[in-house]
């Protein structure tokens, strides 16, 4: 709990321990470490700010609700390279404008803040995380 606390990923603590990274996993989630997820404060606590961003911490409490209908968890286009990354931004935003017409409520994951799909009004759920195999398994399980 405290290598997660201190922001080690499950692959680090596998590299450390000379162990495989699933292992890793399955101990901490028997021992319940897991992340809880926090509102990203846009107002700097100026003004009451509720907003659908979310970063995780190995805190104690979450501050996300539990989802109320289905949801589809749609991975964002992460950082932009010059002649890829703008299109797959614009299907992302599409995706997630499809699924909620069609009544499903959309998580985003995203580690850019510098793209439309990270807009406020693009998705049910924002999370910026990095797009690795554990940050997006805790955002499943969330």
């Amino acid at each position: 709990a405290e290598a997660k606390r201190h922001g080690f990923s499950d692959a680090q603590i596998a590299e450390i321990r000379g162990l495989r990274e699933d292992v890793v996993r399955e101990v901490r989630h028997a021992l319940g470490v897991r992340p809880v997820y926090k509102t990203v404060d846009t107002c700097a606590a100026e003004f009451a700010a509720r907003t659908p961003y979310f970063y995780s911490s190995y805190d104690e409490e979450s501050e996300v609700a539990r989802r109320t209908k289905p949801a589809v968890i749609i991975l964002g286009s992460g950082p932009n390279r010059i002649g890829q990354g703008i299109e797959f931004d614009y299907s992302c935003v599409h995706a997630s404008f499809a699924l909620s017409d069609a009544g499903y409520e959309t998580v985003m994951v995203n580690c850019n803040p510098e793209t439309v799909s990270t807009d406020y009004d693009t998705s049910d759920r924002l999370y910026f995380e990095p797009l690795t195999l554990e940050d997006v398994l805790e955002i499943v399980h969330a």
